[in-house]
């Protein structure tokens, strides 16, 4: 499980501020990285050129992917906040796809950390976004943002119960936001993992074992990656739109 250590860089390790740690490690570079190359890819595509090319052409398709998306689930509402989901969603995106990276191949210190695999990282994301919801649906409605765990139609006689679940539900919102992407991005690198290690066991077993389980092994330790591929996106994408899904409730109630 080394590859989820977070360990201290370039000497930091007894940096204190205030009698708390201050380390820049691992997980800070590798989210300094993915905000760097966010930037970068943003920057680049700020040309406004009438007939784009193509890295201002992948900008203006994400850009419009997010606007579609809190369009569909917010409402004309929803563009007010596209910035704020684009930069969750590509950042979340940078993040998971940085840390399939190979750089371990290349010997030394370069190896990549995936920060999405540890649920403080994720768990900030997620209590952020539910932040932001609190503050808009209390915002825009006041004490009638309450009426959200009373939905509409709900019978007398079960008032005494629906609100509580509804509340329930609400409040467990940001832990399963976080978990999720958090469970997903820790179970693939941990398989990829248990199966490097058959490939490299039974390989110096000898020939008859490397051929039985380190072929095979192999063969889907490529297949699960390029599924990691494909999660890493599919995972950033749940994250914008659970979070479009409950802006949505801030904004427009039940």
């Amino acid at each position: 499980m080394h590859q989820f250590t977070i360990r201290p860089l370039f000497g930091t390790d007894h940096w204190a501020l205030l009698g708390h740690n201050i380390a820049f490690t691992n997980s800070a570079l590798w989210m300094a990285i993915a905000v760097t190359a966010l930037w970068f890819f943003v920057f680049g595509g700020m040309k406004h050129e009438l007939v784009p090319g193509r890295w201002q052409m992948a900008v203006e398709s994400m850009t419009g992917f997010i606007d579609n998306l809190l369009a569909a689930n917010v409402g004309p509402a929803g563009r007010k906040y596209v910035p704020y989901i684009f930069s969750l969603f590509m950042f979340i995106l940078f993040c998971n796809v940085l840390g399939l990276i190979p750089l371990g191949l290349l010997g030394g210190k370069a190896q990549p950390f995936t920060v999405t695999s540890h649920f403080t990282v994720t768990g900030v994301l997620a209590i952020l976004s539910f932040s932001i919801v609190l503050v808009v649906g209390f915002a825009r409605h006041g004490f009638h943002f309450f009426s959200l765990f009373v939905p509409h139609g709900t019978p007398i006689w079960l008032l005494w119960l629906i609100p509580v679940v509804e509340l329930i539900s609400f409040l467990v919102r940001p832990f399963s936001l976080a978990l999720r992407l958090f469970v997903a991005m820790m179970a693939g690198h941990v398989l990829l993992e248990v199966l490097s290690s058959f490939v490299i066991t039974s390989t110096q077993s000898g020939a008859l074992w490397g051929t039985v389980v380190g072929l095979p092994s192999f063969l889907l330790m490529i297949a699960i990656c390029a599924l990691e591929i494909l999660v890493a996106g599919i995972q950033a994408y749940v994250f914008a739109l659970l979070t479009s899904l409950y802006l949505n409730d801030a904004e427009n109630l039940h």
